[in-house]
């Protein structure tokens, strides 16, 4: 892979381009992680590359080392692993939920206390969540619940 950095002051906008043989995961995940500094996602449906806004995404899952992305609609495919979308999105609204999801809070429509420490939430979709109780103390922290 060759990587080349022109800098140019009449430049008002930042434009990457790609140029490569073919389409390759690898290569849909040094896009992803562009679009992330944008808050975009990619996410594949159906033999389709998707480009999220990350405020639409209400929640993420990992599940047989494939990581989903989840909208009101949609659910899509993500090339990225759990750990590099939280280290990307926990600078915005989202935060660990368990080990095997990411929630963002600003979906976030209600939420009851469960047993043993958990928190179930309640989704703008009306989809529930647990949140483990590892993670519930930060939760109630970040939205000032007690």
């Amino acid at each position: 892979m060759k990587i080349s950095i022109n800098t140019d002051d009449t430049v008002r906008e930042t434009n990457i381009v790609i140029t490569c043989e073919k389409l390759t995961p690898e290569i849909e995940k040094v896009v992803s992680m562009l679009r992330i500094l944008d808050m975009k996602l990619t996410g594949h449906k159906n033999n389709e590359t998707f480009i999220l806004d990350a405020s639409e995404i209400l929640y993420i899952d990992s599940a047989d080392k494939k990581t989903f992305l989840y909208t009101k609609k949609d659910v899509y495919e993500s090339n990225l692993r759990l750990y590099e979308l939280e280290e990307q999105l926990s600078k915005v609204e989202f935060f660990r939920a368990s080990k095997s999801s990411i929630i963002n809070l600003k979906q976030i429509a209600s939420l009851r206390a469960d047993f043993d420490g958990r928190i179930i939430v309640t989704m703008t979709n009306a989809e529930k969540q647990i949140v483990s109780r590892q993670y519930a103390g930060y939760l109630k922290q970040r939205l000032g619940v007690k």
